[in-house]
């Protein structure tokens, strides 16, 4: 028999891994220890990571119930794909962490698509802890047996130790950070472990649809990265703008299709147009258009009253100002075109794309198409259904009584949100 016994310490936290093989009591025993592989620790030959072995047990498995801390976007998409590949008949994710630190929102939506999924499709589920913070990572796999005259679902090895489930498809977040676990194959800790998954979930947990109370953490919009003509203010200074808000206001409807309009070219739904811009016709037959483009276009009916007349405080056309996003950016944006009706940053026309599209992509409700022309099934477009889920379906611009003096221009300074407010705000 070889015994190796390894304590890892944080923070209160200890993580005891064994390794051996043998007899105990009469039974065959047999645990593995399971590694990340990082420099200057790559794995042997006769090493496993810990996703290579999640993927073998997952194929042999008829079930999986996982019960972790903490999950990523990418994770959740690799979970979908390997059943969906592998034929895994039932499927259970338990996620523990969230319920009381929040929820990063691209990561809540795509449970929510999965949870969905698998429920319609009677596969499984995802539950969401609410009774406490668990802070396990345990991956079960079960076999389905024929048990005298019965079937029964019979746990057959577990995957125990540090690892969340980002694991299983690594990301910049976590390509660094060494995991490890161990490989269980020993019946009474299996037996026990069937238990604590079974106890979290009746006792602990319910479906993540159920849960309409959990905190979303919206997720940086990192669309406007390195884009010279944007900047970062710090919150104390977002705060100080907000302070200064004045009753001139316009909402900016955002004019997009629903999801089953989104092959209506009828110059009536959208589809190439404002925020779908991207699939017109590219203005070179070398080069489509870029997918943050957009020529957001404002209603007549928020710029003008109902003789015609500019709306007192908007815009003037051609004339810049400041915008200082309810995210913290700060770019210049002005009125263009005939009666003020285009809305853009100056200088740069993929700007206010970056920032409202980054936002729908951060938030985990649509992924960027390279080639708007190749997305035959217009994937990458813009929907109603998006900006539902999202919670928001209009611009707020707000005037402040705040200017800035630049290169000896006084440029007043306006607020742009997006975000759900109040139903005035958003009509």
């Amino acid at each position: 028999m070889r015994i190796a016994v390894i304590w890892i310490e944080k923070q209160s936290d200890y993580v005891i891994l064994v390794v051996f093989e043998g007899i105990l009591h009469g039974r065959t025993i047999y645990m593995e220890l399971l590694y990340s592989n990082i420099l200057p620790l790559r794995t042997t030959e006769q090493q496993r990571t810990i996703a290579d072995c999640f993927r073998a047990q997952l194929m042999q498995a008829d079930r999986a119930d996982i019960a972790v801390g903490y999950v990523s976007r990418a994770s959740l998409e690799e979970i979908d794909r390997l059943a969906d590949e592998l034929h895994v008949a039932h499927i259970v994710l338990t996620i523990g962490m969230y319920y009381i630190e929040g929820m990063p929102e691209s990561a809540y939506r795509t449970a929510m698509h999965l949870n969905e999924k698998w429920m319609r499709s009677g596969v499984g589920e995802v539950r969401i802890v609410k009774s406490f913070k668990y802070h396990g990572k345990v991956y079960l796999f079960s076999k389905e047996r024929a048990v005298a005259e019965n079937h029964e679902v019979i746990p057959v090895s577990a995957i125990i130790g540090s690892a969340n489930f980002g694991v299983i498809k690594p990301e910049a977040a976590n390509l660094r950070q060494y995991e490890t676990a161990v490989l269980v194959e020993e019946p009474q800790v299996l037996q026990d472990t069937k238990e604590l998954i079974q106890n979290l979930s009746t006792r602990c947990s319910d479906n993540i649809a159920n849960v309409t109370d959990m905190r979303l953490v919206r997720e940086l919009n990192v669309s406007l990265t390195g884009v010279d003509t944007v900047s970062q203010i710090p919150q104390a200074d977002l705060r100080y703008y907000e302070s200064h808000a004045t009753a001139v206001r316009f909402p900016l409807p955002v004019k997009v299709p629903a999801y089953d309009e989104r092959m209506m070219d009828d110059n009536r739904h959208y589809t190439k147009s404002n925020l779908n811009v991207c699939y017109a016709a590219p203005r070179s037959a070398r080069k489509p258009r870029d997918w943050y483009e957009t020529q957001f276009t404002v209603s007549t009916s928020v710029r003008c009253e109902p003789d015609g007349t500019p709306k007192y405080g908007y815009p003037q056309k051609n004339v810049p100002f400041v915008v200082i996003t309810d995210d913290g950016y700060t770019f210049k944006c002005h009125t263009t075109s005939q009666n003020n009706k285009q809305f853009s940053a100056v200088g740069d026309e993929l700007i206010l794309g970056r920032w409202l599209k980054g936002r729908l992509v951060a938030a985990g409700l649509v992924t960027p198409v390279n080639n708007t022309s190749a997305d035959h099934d217009r994937q990458g477009m813009i929907t109603k259904e998006m900006l539902d889920e999202y919670g928001c379906n209009s611009l707020l611009l707000t005037k402040t009584d705040c200017q800035i003096h630049e290169d000896g221009n006084t440029l007043d300074v306006w607020l742009l949100s997006f975000k759900e407010g109040p139903e005035d705000e958003q009509e």
